[in-house]
């Protein structure tokens, strides 16, 4: 149950209020003043905070200045009660740290939808999210209440690919958002002497082909699937209105193109300047990390070709320093596939 501290002197509008509170179902702590309510704030942490301006004692200015300087109470979200609706008076409060307003006189359903939507807001600031599409589902499910890109997805036409069949080409125009039922899917480019670099794995779960649609442009790389899948194509108009019909989700789902950004660069890098056992051993712990689940003995059923291209080393210096890693007991190999038995010196492993 989510807790609501109540600041406002006058008592028949803190009794009113905290009674439509509890019918919604919050745990409701009430203040008179705003010196009692910083010494609740302080002692029951509430996950929001509705304050009145205009008290005795400490005024609501006063109330936000001194939770802002507290460290267990600077990230609860905080609503400014007022009769109020000057422009300097609000830019004031937004200024001193309040996340939003509620004018005088009100209603109960603008009191609970505030309430609502900055709860959810705080949620997301929570939120350990995964800088994939998975983190932008986690998002939107969070904003919204439910899983808005599965119900996208399941609305998508669903398609058989083979293994090692083209999903969508380098250059061709990005007119659908692709969802992946089952298998596994690669993005990579190509340089002109026909040399693959991957620059994206994606699994059951994973959306793909998204950064084309949202900058308007061609695909930059080429999706292959690397075992039979089944994919479903959502229609470039139908995620676009999604997107764009939630601005806390388009801010957020930019932060995690930010973040995919800054670990392509980190690829890079590796690739260029890492030893080629440096290489081999990231590649193994990217597939081991991104595919294994909750399958402690994973194997890699990759092809070496494929594993070769996300090191970024040739096939065959790969499977040398495979074999290699055999003999020291860091990995096994049975049948081709790859189970990995030293996952901590693998991840440590220098150049």
């Amino acid at each position: 149950m989510k807790k609501v501290l109540l600041i406002e002197d006058n008592a028949d509008i803190r009794e009113n209020m905290a009674e439509i509170l509890e019918l919604a179902s919050y745990e409701v702590h009430t203040a008179p003043d705003g010196k009692q309510g910083v010494a609740l704030a302080i002692a029951k942490k509430p996950d929001i905070i509705i304050c009145d301006i205009m008290m005795p004692v400490l005024d609501g200015y006063g109330v936000i200045h001194m939770l802002q300087k507290n460290p267990d109470t600077q990230n609860i979200p905080f609503i400014f009660l007022t009769a109020k609706a000057e422009r300097t008076e609000i830019r004031k409060g937004m200024e001193l740290g309040a996340d939003d307003y509620i004018t005088k006189p009100f209603n109960g359903t603008e009191l609970l939808n505030a309430i609502e939507s900055r709860l959810r807001k705080a949620e997301l600031i929570r939120l350990n999210i995964t800088p994939d599409l998975q983190g932008l589902n986690t998002i939107i499910s969070t904003a919204g209440g439910k899983d808005i890109l599965k119900d996208l997805a399941d609305s998508g036409n669903l398609n058989q690919y083979r293994k090692k069949q083209t999903v969508y080409t380098e250059g061709h125009h990005a007119l659908r958002l692709f969802y992946i039922e089952s298998g596994k899917i690669k993005t990579y480019k190509t340089n002109d002497d026909g040399k693959e670099l991957v620059t994206g794995l994606y699994n059951q779960g994973d959306f793909f082909g998204y950064v084309a649609l949202l900058e308007g442009t061609a695909y930059k790389e080429t999706a292959e699937t690397m075992e039979d899948s089944e994919v479903a194509a959502v229609p470039k108009d139908d995620f676009m209105h999604l997107i764009n019909s939630n601005r806390d989700v388009m801010q957020k789902f930019v932060q995690l193109l930010a973040k995919n950004v800054a670990d392509k660069e980190k690829q890079l890098l590796g690739i260029a300047y890492n030893s080629l056992r440096k290489k081999v051993a990231d590649a193994l712990m990217m597939l081991y990390t991104k595919y294994k689940g909750s399958n402690e003995n994973y194997m890699i059923d990759l092809s070496r070709e494929n594993l070769a291209t996300i090191a970024g080393t040739a096939k065959e210096s790969l499977i040398r320093t495979l074999s290699d890693f055999k003999d020291e007991k860091l990995i096994d190999i049975k049948s081709g596939d790859i189970l990995i038995l030293d996952e901590k010196k693998l991840r440590n492993m220098v150049n």
